[in-house]
């Protein structure tokens, strides 16, 4: 059996860290790349940066922000934001990535999945896929729709179908981010997460949600995610990647402890 991850995830807007409740709301809270330090040093497996506003922007990822965190962790480092090319791939690489997370430009041209599988390996693909709940319809019959451009554009693609057509077409990963559970504390989407991880052969990372130690064990075990994503919890300093690990760890989970 593979190790449960605990992922930081680092919204940057304006190269800013950035939170928000739902997708709206979104406040500066931080320097990410102090951040991105303090969760490497704390024995955090995997930070993911997101360039919140480079697709609904239409622009590209801060390299320059993203090569600033690369020089201060030295754990996988996956980044997305408005990638739209197998070159917009390769400057993030190049910029200190290992991993791409490919969104609403995959949406728009899917093709861009496999372009960035075959350039890159299909290992270093990440589909994130941004979902709310939906009354079930033929255009949704799972009841969750995918929403792109950071949330602002429902398009009536429904989220089951769409994560077996991006394993499909070669992502290696999955993120499920709940819109509903964003910011909000109470817990991941686990009925959500559940019904993409039990679709797919691909590790489903759970996005959305936590807001304490017991909501990643839910989600790791309930929601059958390989992997947890945090923000708020970490962010605010409400608990350390640390002390998460070490819960998670005494729960029984296999965790790549530092000790």
């Amino acid at each position: 059996m593979l190790s449960k991850r605990v992922i930081a995830c680092l919204d940057v807007r304006d190269g800013k860290l950035a939170k928000s409740v739902k997708f709206v709301d979104t406040k500066d809270i931080g320097d990410p790349v102090e951040k991105a330090r303090q969760y490497y040093d704390g024995g955090l497996d995997e930070l993911v940066f997101y360039d919140i506003t480079a697709s609904s922007d239409k622009r590209k990822i801060m390299l320059d922000v993203v090569e600033a965190v690369a020089k201060e962790v030295f754990i996988p480092l996956s980044v997305g934001g408005g990638v739209g090319s197998v070159s917009d791939a390769t400057d993030l690489r190049l910029a200190g990535a290992e991993k791409i997370n490919v969104n609403s430009q995959a949406v728009k041209r899917p093709a861009l999945i496999s372009e960035c599988a075959e350039a890159i390996g299909s290992q270093n693909v990440v589909l994130s896929m941004d979902i709310r709940a939906v009354p079930a319809s033929g255009q949704c019959p799972s009841g969750y729709e995918i929403v792109i451009n950071g949330g602002r554009t429902p398009m009536g693609m429904d989220a089951l179908a769409w994560a077996r057509e991006g394993e499909r077409l070669g992502a290696g990963e999955l993120v499920v981010n709940s819109i509903d559970a964003d910011g909000t504390g109470d817990g991941y989407e686990l009925k959500l997460t559940r019904m993409i991880a039990h679709a797919v052969r691909i590790p489903v990372i759970a996005s959305g949600g936590a807001g304490v130690p017991e909501h990643l064990h839910e989600v790791l075990t309930e929601g059958a995610a390989d992997a947890a994503l945090v923000a708020s919890m970490v962010h605010y300093g409400d608990y350390s990647v640390s002390g998460l690990k070490e819960y998670l760890y005494g729960r029984g989970l296999k965790i790549r402890m530092s000790w």
